[in-house]
C-alpha cells in the first residue's frame, strides 16, 4: 500500500512538470487585443481595442494577461487604465508588437498623456515598443508656433506594486516615463530615445513617490535621463547609461515655497557620456521648505561630461524672470563616492550653494576626475563636509 501511494505521489508530480511546461496549469486568463478589434497593420486607430481589453481584464478576479501580438498598433489618442474598480488580483500587460502615435501631433499633444495609470496595483508592463512620433512635434516648438505641450507617453499615479521590464520608449512628445503619487514600483531593462535636442523629454521622471527601483536602464535623451522630483523618498537607481542628456538631477526644487523634500536616493553603477551634467541637484533661486537629505552617488564613470559633479542653487534656465532670493532648500548628508573619468570643461566640480542654507554634511571620496588628460579644477561656494582619501580634482570640503 505504502507502494502504491508513493508511485502515486511521483505519478502526480510528473503530471504537474509535464502540464505546467505545456501551459496547462498558467491559472491566467489571456485576453488578446485581437479579439477586441486592434489591428496590427499600423493604419486602424485601436484605442479602443485597448481600453475595452483592460476593462475585460478588469472584470476578471484572477490574475490577466492583456497579449498584444507583433506588429505595429496605431493609438492616435489617450488610453486610459483606471484601476478603482478592477477586480483582478494581478494584471501583465505582455507586448510583442510596437505601439505607435498618429502623425498629426495636436491628436496627441493636446492630452496630458499617452497610456496613463491610475489607482493600479499589482501590473506589469512586460516589453513592447512605444514609439510616440515626437519629431514633428519638436520641430513645430523650434520653430515657434502656437504649439502644445505635447504628452507622456508612461505616467502612473497614485498607484502601488508596480514593474516596467523590457520596455523601449522612443521618440516622446515630453516625459518618457513618469510616477506620480506611487509606491512599490520596479523600472527594470528599459531603453529610452530621443535626440539630444528634444525638448523636455526626461526618460524616468519620479516625484511624490517612494520605494522605486530603477536598475539596468540605457537613456539617451534631450532632457533629464533621470529627473528625482519633491516627495521622492527611499529610490536605488542602479547600472544606468546615460547620453546624451542632462544627466540625472535631483530637482528642480523650490518652484513653490511648500514642497515635500527629498530623501534616501542612491544612484550607483551610473556611466555618463557627453552629457550636459553627470550627478546634479539643483533648486531655483527661492525661498522653500524642501529639503535634500542622505543622498549617495556611488561609482559613476563620466566620459566628456561638462560638469560631472554639480549642485546648482541658483538654478534659473534662460536667465529670465529669475527669483531673486537665496534658495532656502537645505542639501545635507551627500555622498559622493568611487567617481573617475573625464570632463569636459575645465571646473569638473562645482557647487553653488546657498548662503542662506549652506550645503553640509557633503563627503568626498575616491573621486579622480580629468580635464582633456590635464588637471581639472573646482568651483565651490557655501560647503562643508569632509575629503577622504584621494579626491582629484580637491578644494571643495
Amino acid at each position: 500500500m505504502a507502494l502504491f501511494l508513493s508511485f502515486v505521489r511521483v505519478f502526480s508530480i510528473v503530471i504537474t512538470i509535464i502540464m505546467s511546461h505545456f501551459g496547462q496549469f498558467d491559472a491566467r486568463t489571456s485576453l488578446n487585443v485581437l479579439s477586441f478589434g486592434a489591428k496590427p497593420n499600423g493604419m486602424v486607430d485601436s484605442v479602443k481595442a485597448f481600453s475595452d481589453a483592460w476593462d475585460a481584464a478588469c472584470g476578471v478576479a484572477d490574475s490577466v494577461v492583456i497579449y498584444v501580438p507583433k506588429g505595429r498598433y496605431l493609438v492616435s489618442g489617450e488610453v486610459r487604465f483606471e484601476g478603482e474598480s478592477c477586480r483582478s488580483r494581478e494584471i501583465t500587460l505582455r507586448i510583442d508588437g510596437t505601439l505607435i502615435g498618429p502623425q498629426d501631433y495636436n491628436l496627441l499633444g493636446k492630452k496630458e498623456n499617452w497610456f496613463s495609470f491610475s489607482g493600479v496595483h499589482n501590473v506589469t508592463i512586460l516589453g513592447g515598443s512605444f514609439d510616440a512620433k515626437g519629431t514633428t512635434l519638436w520641430n513645430c516648438k523650434a520653430n515657434g508656433y502656437n504649439c502644445p505641450e505635447g504628452a507622456t507617453t508612461l505616467r502612473f499615479m497614485d498607484s502601488y506594486d508596480v514593474k516596467i521590464k523590457g520596455v523601449l520608449s522612443l521618440n516622446s512628445q515630453l516625459f518618457h516615463i513618469a510616477i506620480n503619487r506611487c509606491r512599490n514600483i520596479k523600472i527594470e531593462d528599459v531603453r529610452i530615445i530621443a535626440p539630444d535636442e528634444s525638448p523636455n523629454t526626461d526618460g524616468i521622471h519620479i516625484q511624490l513617490s517612494t520605494d522605486i527601483e530603477v536598475q539596468n536602464a540605457s537613456i539617451k535623451t534631450g532632457d533629464d535621463c533621470i529627473s528625482i522630483g519633491p516627495g521622492t523618498k527611499n529610490l536605488m537607481v542602479d547600472g544606468i547609461t546615460c547620453g546624451p542628456g542632462h544627466g540625472i538631477s535631483i530637482g528642480s526644487l523650490a518652484k513653490s515655497t511648500e514642497e515635500q523634500g527629498v530623501e534616501n536616493v542612491t544612484v550607483k553603477r551610473a556611466v555618463f557620456v557627453r552629457t550636459d551634467n553627470g550627478l546634479r541637484i539643483k533648486s531655483w533661486p527661492r525661498h522653500s521648505n524642501g529639503f535634500v537629505e542622505r543622498v549617495r552617488f556611488l561609482g559613476a564613470l563620466m566620459v566628456n561630461v561638462s560638469y560631472p559633479i554639480l549642485i546648482d542653487q541658483n538654478y534659473c534656465p534662460g536667465d529670465s524672470s529669475c527669483p531673486s532670493q537665496e534658495s532656502g532648500i537645505k542639501i545635507n548628508d551627500v555622498i559622493y563616492s568611487g567617481i573617475k573619468g573625464t570632463s569636459a570643461t575645465k571646473v569638473a566640480i562645482k557647487m553653488d550653494c546657498s548662503e542662506q542654507v549652506p550645503c553640509t554634511g557633503i563627503r568626498m571620496q575616491a573621486i579622480n576626475l580629468n580635464y582633456y588628460g590635464e588637471a581639472a579644477e573646482t568651483s565651490c561656494t557655501n560647503v562643508s563636509g569632509k575629503q577622504l582619501g584621494l579626491v582629484t580634482p580637491s578644494g571643495c570640503v
